[in-house]
């Protein structure tokens, strides 16, 4: 069932990207009257495209993270259970399973959500960078703009339906990656405060431990993983889930490396020192376990 699943997030053999006009400000092409292709497996940030040239491909969306549609996959398991703990989502008799089967049914909704504002033909927003989920399988990240003119992720952080959270980059002209980042904080605080989709849900007097445990636990798996072996970690390719076993490399380093190699591709070690957090030890730290023979395409 899982494979099954998984083979439909991408042909086979995929289809070849389509091309346009690249912005020279944002380095990102515009598709017009792209449409939504309905899938099994997709939800609310992740599903695939039919663009204008016949070719369809998996869009990521850039700087928000919905629910997981299932639970199936340990990877599914543990975002799920990252996410819950982020909302607080309340436990029924203490129960964490009961929270969990919560978060699924609000990845149904935003899943629901999305396929309905995405109902009329959209455009599309992408400079092909890799928002790889599963090896095997493409996907690229990219903002969407609804037939309304406005920005789908933003949308589904103001209806309480995702989290500002996850990769970003320029918007387009006077809004660049912290400004994009920034005000989708706003609106997640806004979305909090209206106690709007699964903020309903939020238990505010155990979030702050709920988080805290799930700091926690996430650290510990880290620490239990296979140790590394050397010149193994590409960081011009390598998924954000392989970059934070990195020493000293947590997800909100992981997802800057991969923000940065945007528009730079790493040569070297200390090249990873125009990464926002990355000092000189840190880079010094993690040198052994990089290679950089694959270089970024």
């Amino acid at each position: 069932m899982l494979m099954g699943l998984l083979a439909g997030i991408c042909p086979v053999a995929a289809d070849p990207l389509p091309t346009g006009v690249i912005d020279e400000v944002t380095g990102l092409t515009t598709f017009r009257n792209c449409r939504l292709i309905t899938t099994e497996w997709s939800d609310g940030d992740s599903f695939v495209v039919g663009f204008p040239d016949g070719s369809s491909h998996t869009i990521r969306l850039y700087g928000v993270d919905c629910f997981e549609t299932s639970n199936q996959h340990p990877t599914d398991q543990r975002r799920l259970r990252s996410q819950r703990a982020y909302f607080g989502i309340a436990r029924t008799g203490g129960d964490e399973n009961s929270s969990i089967r919560a978060a699924l049914m609000l990845g149904g909704v935003a899943k629901s959500r999305v396929g309905r504002l995405l109902s009329q033909p959209f455009q599309v927003h992408t400079a092909w960078a890799d928002g790889r989920g599963h090896p095997r399988h493409k996907r690229y990240y990219g903002f969407i703009t609804v037939a309304t003119g406005e920005d789908l992720g933003q949308m589904l952080v103001r209806e309480g339906l995702a989290r500002a959270f996850g990769l970003a980059r320029a918007r387009r002209v006077g809004v660049n990656r912290e400004e994009y980042r920034d005000r989708l904080g706003d609106e997640e605080l806004a979305a909090a405060s209206r106690r709007v989709g699964v903020w309903k849900l939020t238990d505010w007097e155990t979030l702050p431990e709920e988080r805290r445990v799930e700091r926690a636990r996430e650290e510990e798996e880290r620490l239990q993983a296979l140790p590394l072996e050397r010149a193994s970690v590409n960081p011009n390719t390598a998924s954000k889930f392989e970059l934070m076993r990195l020493p000293g490399v947590g997800e909100v380093l992981a997802m800057r490396i991969i923000e940065t190699r945007e528009e730079w591709t790493y040569e070297a070690p200390m090249d990873l020192l125009r990464v926002v957090g990355i000092g000189k030890r840190t880079a010094e730290k993690i040198s052994p376990y990089l290679v950089f023979g694959e270089k970024k395409r």
